[in-house]
């Protein structure tokens, strides 16, 4: 094991490893539960959506931990579970059957998939200007943070200032700050294991103010109907949903998922890269085809179980704070994925959390532009809520390193780092710094300056951003 994984080499151990690999599994145990109830709203059977989820982690997290020997762990991507429910499926299965959305995500993960074989994907991660990488990982940094401060409870909607201070009166809120506090205790005894223990502590705390439960069961039962979800026929159809995907907007579907991945998992990349030390001098991640070509895989995998997209998670993050160097973290966190899909009742005790019917929260969490019926039930997730917001503040420290006196480099740059947070978005984010940087180029009179693949990929976001007008021009 130490030769195949290099633990010397990067500097950590076996013990060290299983903690990392542990912790980064706490922080992204939640997707077990949010993602089938996001799923099912619009017609996927939630007991084989928590299976697939599950089961589709598990085996993409093995494969990145196996095939690259890095820190990285997968699992089905919020933000783009919303876009399957609400906009390509359609709310109750209004537009298009659930199979053919799945199909979607399957056609996009494949189209991904052989852009890396080209290269094309690893070009334009290498064509990226040095501090706009480093605007992404701060910007990831304080996006985590605010998912961490809006499922704590600590800042809410608000259709007067668009967020407010939370309800202290709340249990859960309370859940949070213990867990908070604990991991800056834990920390500041420069106890090894500080995230972790202060997760511990946070289900110690929602388990006696009540927030949190110990399960009725132990073993929950398998459910394998959305499993090759683009090759079963919906119910009223006389065509396999992979056939059914080739019309103008679902074909533009798929345009806009495979942008939205493509570069939520280069800042996914490129953020925990530089956390984990295995950047260069250029905010470049060596081996970076490898993570690619299973990350690509893992989105083609998601829809195909019928689990959304999988993508490389920023909770990676988690470990790596945690010591996490090699591909050991992601194999521990996907065994305990599959482990999860047996035992997902214990899993819950620490992934679940405080039910809040609120339709408005519900959107907060899965992604801006997305509404929500009245009445909806969401589950704030507390226990986790501190680990995300010390992440996010470990993940500011390259800020420093951005020159902030040239307008240039830095306008980009804080155009990023604000516009991933504020728009609940790494993507939308990204794409504003990548036009706002090609149009100053332009103002300066530097045209040369700009590679020519940054070129295609504001092009490519500047599409994104008009989409809704682009598909007027088809429907009618």
């Amino acid at each position: 094991m130490e030769g195949f994984f290099k633990f010397s080499e990067r500097g950590t151990n076996l013990r060290t490893e299983v903690i990392a690999g542990l912790t980064t599994f706490l922080t992204m145990a939640y997707i077990v539960f949010v993602n089938p109830g996001i799923l099912s709203a619009a017609g996927v059977p939630f007991e084989g959506a928590a299976t697939a989820t599950a089961l589709g982690a598990a085996l993409m997290c093995i494969a990145m931990g196996l095939i690259t020997n890095r820190p990285l762990a997968l699992a089905s991507g919020m933000g783009l579970n919303a876009v399957v429910t609400f906009s390509i499926i359609g709310f109750q299965q209004s537009n298009v059957p659930w199979q053919v959305g799945m199909s979607v995500i399957f056609v996009e993960g494949v189209l991904i998939f052989f852009l890396v074989m080209s290269g094309l994907r690893e070009a334009i991660m290498n064509a990226i200007p040095l501090d706009l990488k480093r605007a992404i990982g701060v910007g990831i940094g304080l996006f985590i943070t605010l998912i961490g401060l809006v499922e704590g409870g600590i800042i809410t909607p608000n259709a007067a200032t668009t967020v407010a201070l939370g309800d202290f009166t709340d249990k859960y809120v309370w859940v949070t700050l213990i867990g908070l506090f604990a991991i800056l205790a834990f920390m500041a005894l420069r106890i090894k294991g500080d995230i972790l223990w202060g997760i511990a502590v946070a289900t110690i705390a929602a388990l006696v103010l009540g927030v949190t439960k110990l399960p009725e069961a132990v073993v929950g039962p398998l459910d394998f109907s959305t499993f090759f979800a683009p090759f079963q026929t919906p119910e009223g159809s006389s065509s396999i949903a992979l056939a059914q995907i080739f019309t103008p907007a679902l074909m533009f579907a798929v345009f806009a998922v495979m942008l939205s991945d493509f570069f939520d998992t280069m800042g996914t990349v490129i953020s925990v890269g530089e956390q984990a030390g295995f950047t260069d001098a250029e905010g470049r991640v060596p081996g970076i085809r490898n993570i690619l070509l299973v990350d690509s895989a893992a989105a083609a995998t998601g829809g195909l179980f019928g689990a959304s997209s999988i993508t490389t998670y920023i909770e990676s993050a988690a470990g790596v704070a945690e010591g996490g160097r090699t591909g050991l973290t992601a194999v521990v966190t996907g065994i305990l994925f599959a482990v999860a899909a047996f035992f997902s009742p214990l899993v819950k005790m620490v992934g679940g959390g405080f039910p809040v019917e609120n339709a408005e929260r519900f959107s907060s969490f899965a992604g801006s532009g997305f509404t929500v019926p009245e009445g909806t039930s969401f589950t704030s997730f507390p226990i986790t809520a501190g680990a995300l917001i010390i992440v996010g503040f470990l993940m500011m420290q390259t800020v420093r390193e951005i020159p902030w006196t040239d307008i240039e480099e830095a306008f980009p740059a804080f155009l990023t780092i604000v516009g991933i947070p504020l728009t609940y978005n790494i993507s939308w984010g990204i794409g504003l710094g990548f036009i706002s940087y090609v149009v100053i180029k332009l103002f300066h009179n530097k045209a040369k300056a700009i590679h020519p693949l940054m070129w295609v990929a504001s092009v490519a976001f500047l599409l994104a951003f008009l989409q809704g007008p682009i598909l007027a021009l088809f429907t009618g």
